[in-house]
């Protein structure tokens, strides 16, 4: 179930609501993406703003934005054969769109605020964050020329 890039994967997740509330699932120990747990946290990022870019060297990130709307932006250039082997793509994630990304270590990605309110990301990860388990470039990086953010 879901769609892959590149070892990336989008994967449709259930939302059961009633006129008590409603109940948005994440992820199970047998879902496509689980590789154990390390942390679940939640991150906001406010609207037009950016965060990233950031490639985990250990960690596999399971992001959902159960609030709001955020664009997740990927450069994937594992593949060193040639500049044509870089993979990029950018993926929408919101309440109306309530899918769970999962990007495998090894990945550049960045993600922006689209919704004008509140803007929440959960990341459920394998691992427990580690701030020097990650290298990190400026947004306007040469690496990622071509890149546009939504304005």
């Amino acid at each position: 179930m879901g769609n892959t890039f590149n070892d990336i994967s989008i994967s449709k997740l259930d939302c059961f609501s009633s006129d008590k509330g409603t109940v948005m699932h994440a992820i199970k120990n047998n879902s496509k993406g689980f590789a154990g747990f390390g942390e679940a946290y939640f991150s906001t990022v406010n609207f037009n703003n950016i965060k990233g870019w950031k490639k985990h060297k250990q960690m596999i990130m399971n992001l959902i934005v159960p609030v709001g709307s955020v664009r997740f932006y990927i450069h994937d250039e594992r593949d060193k054969n040639s500049e044509q082997s870089i993979k990029r793509t950018s993926i929408l994630l919101g309440a109306n769109q309530y899918l769970r990304l999962t990007i495998p270590n090894g990945i550049w990605f960045a993600f922006q605020g689209v919704g004008k309110d509140v803007n929440l990301v959960l990341n459920i990860s394998n691992i427990i964050h580690d701030p020097n388990e990650c290298n990190t470039l400026p947004l306007n990086h040469e690496k990622f020329k071509g890149i546009n953010f939504i304005k």
